[in-house]
């Protein structure tokens, strides 16, 4: 997810000089990958491998300045996200919140709605009016499959259900009014060929965008 405009909340950035090698940045997929629409599987092994993909998952997330990433985002059909915000309080100190999320379940939404803007990492510059519940309980467990249960509201609740519909192959222009979905849409169809993911010739009405066959 990216966001924006949200109060007490400070865009992450990390700064413009590369300590480090981005050895662990992986691609995003963007809007037309068949496996945003994937249903990803449970994890059952919570062992160095996971820690590590959350750990390269944090850095792409970061460096794309984005508070969400779920794993489908990245290619891997796995039930784990990351999130991080930045947070700024009345006195200037600063502060993050954020980690992975493994095997998120939701347990309760609230019916009192909350509006804002959402963006996405796989659908680049694209925002959009969506509603949210506002407040939202969940269950998951940490990268060493740990139980845990979180009550959350406001933009760190909308963070966790736009992750989670990743998880089950929804994406956040589902959710749209059409009129924007429509557009949105068309934003995509425009991305994708000035960025040559796409042949010029117009989708066949009802098909997925899938992209160049590589040879």
């Amino acid at each position: 997810m990216r966001g924006r405009g949200h109060p007490a909340v400070v865009a992450y950035h990390r700064g413009t000089d590369e300590e480090e090698p981005p050895v662990g940045r992986m691609e995003i997929r963007i809007f037309g990958d068949p496996v945003l629409r994937q249903r990803a599987h449970e994890v059952t092994d919570f062992d160095g491998r996971l820690a590590t993909l959350a750990e390269d998952m944090l850095e792409t997330m970061r460096a794309a300045d984005g508070a969400g990433l779920a794993a489908n985002q990245v290619g891997v059909l796995k039930r784990l996200f990351t999130w991080e915000v930045a947070l700024e309080a009345e006195d200037g100190a600063r502060s993050t919140r954020g980690g992975a999320v493994v095997n998120p379940q939701l347990l309760d939404v609230s019916e009192e709605l909350q509006d804002g803007d959402e963006g996405c990492l796989s659908f680049p510059g694209l925002f959009y009016p969506l509603e949210r519940p506002l407040r939202v309980e969940v269950a998951y467990q940490d990268l060493v499959g740990d139980d845990h249960r979180v009550e959350l509201d406001g933009y760190f609740a909308r963070i966790w259900l736009h992750e989670m519909d990743h998880l089950n192959g929804i994406l956040f222009v589902d959710h749209l009014a059409a009129h924007d979905r429509k557009a949105a849409l068309k934003q995509m169809r425009e991305y994708r060929l000035a960025a040559g993911l796409d042949d010029p010739e117009p989708p066949r009405p009802g098909g997925l965008l899938l992209g160049r066959h590589r040879r």
